[in-house]
């Protein structure tokens, strides 16, 4: 229920209200909008009138009841506002668009490297978000929020990247003013596991209070850590950066230049592992393409995962561990018992852990429920504006013209 307060304030609540319920239930009728929101249907009648006036709502159709004339059936416009996810890693850039509904559009993907060389923070994702658009035949001037995944940590606070390895050309300082000088728009970037762990939350697998560590196993190695539904940044963004952590003394099957994890457990010391144990035809490659772990290779990994695995425990106790990545897609639910088992028989732990249920796309998904909870919060907003939808969204389509 709304709080009181001026009628113009009042009004604008109510208005947000009836427009998150258009958006959360789908269209109804002026008596269906007041029955879910409990205002009146004179009030309810108002707020169409008045978000009709802004251009948030139109007429989608008709219902008819058993008795009376028939209702006009009013539903949120999803045609104002679009943003796009975008995941950049060392082999792909990945694209889509989403709508403030959620609604799925052509997810377009291009290789990570050009022949051209001419990468930069601002030209990687601008071409991302063109060809987004061109797949889901959206006009440029409608996007409002970017979101892109990074296959590195990202220190809000400086807008600094701790590294730029994986992403030639671009600078590690002042990023996401760079990309947002570049589109005119509002943009979030985030560590990709930070993204992935924000898609796992979303399945709905976990209880609400329910804390998850999410170990991603690819190129490299890292960490996600959601408490309740938030994941933890870090005091610089670095939090879950796991993969620096030095390889403990002794380990079996470490050479004297496995520094730290990621070189234990990265994409070299997988194919290096497969070639040792009479595998040499297993690269990342076809990891990447989804061809399941070798059996000898599933049992040659566990070990070294499960030294990723303790830390964790130790200092987080988290109620899952959910491997992610495309190692653990390709290692499947035996990868994971494995894991646990090594656990299990040398240590005090009996941890949950599991596979990803989200083996396609999960940085992106994460992505994509970033940018839609902002791309809402700017919908609702406009309830307030006195700008519109074209106004505040045009400069995007000038300066990504002048990219492209």
């Amino acid at each position: 229920m709304a709080v009181g307060g001026t009628p113009t304030w009042l009004g604008d609540q109510n208005a947000a209200l009836a427009l998150e319920i258009l958006l959360d239930h789908g269209p109804q009728s002026r008596s269906g909008l007041a029955k879910l929101s409990g205002l009146s249907k004179q009030t309810a009648a108002q707020l169409i009138t008045r978000l009709e006036e802004r251009g948030l709502v139109g007429p989608v159709g008709e219902s008819s009841a058993s008795r009376g004339p028939t209702a006009t059936v009013y539903g949120a416009r999803t045609d104002l506002a679009y943003g796009v996810a975008v995941n950049i890693d060392q082999v792909n850039v990945e694209s889509t668009v989403i709508d403030v509904t959620g609604a799925d559009h052509p997810v377009a993907r291009e290789p990570a490297d050009p022949m051209d060389g001419t990468r930069t923070a601002g030209r990687d994702v601008a071409a991302a978000v063109l060809r987004a658009c061109e797949a889901a035949k959206i006009d440029l001037d409608k996007v409002r929020q970017v979101c892109v995944g990074l296959p590195c940590s990202v220190d809000a606070r400086s807008d600094e990247l701790s590294s730029v390895e994986a992403l030639p050309g671009w600078s590690r300082r002042l990023v996401r003013q760079q990309v947002g000088a570049a589109l005119g728009c509002d943009v979030v970037i985030d560590n990709d596991v930070n993204l992935a762990a924000v898609a796992e939350r979303r399945t709905g697998r976990f209880a609400p209070e329910a804390i998850v560590a999410v170990i991603w196993i690819g190129h490299g190695i890292g960490l996600a850590v959601d408490v309740a539904g938030t994941v933890m940044q870090g005091a610089t963004g670095g939090a879950g950066e796991i993969g620096h952590l030095p390889v403990p003394r002794g380990t079996a099957g470490a050479t004297a230049d496995d520094t730290d994890l990621e070189d234990l457990i990265g994409s070299s010391a997988l194919e290096r592992m497969a070639r040792e144990l009479g595998e040499p035809d297993y690269t990342f490659e076809r990891v990447l393409a989804g061809v399941p772990l070798p059996s000898r290779l599933a049992e040659g990994l566990a070990p070294r995962i499960a030294l990723a695995v303790l830390p964790v425990l130790g200092v987080i106790d988290p109620d899952e561990v959910v491997l992610s990545g495309p190692v653990a897609t390709a290692g499947g639910p035996r990868l994971a018992e494995l894991v646990r088992g090594n656990i299990r028989n040398h240590t005090r732990w009996d941890p949950s852990i599991g596979i990803t249920r989200l083996a396609a796309e999960v940085v992106l998904a994460g992505a994509r429920a970033v940018c839609g909870r902002e791309l809402r919060r700017d919908v609702l907003a406009a309830v307030q504006s006195t700008a519109t939808a074209e106004d505040s969204s045009r400069v995007i389509a000038g300066r990504l013209r002048t990219i492209k």
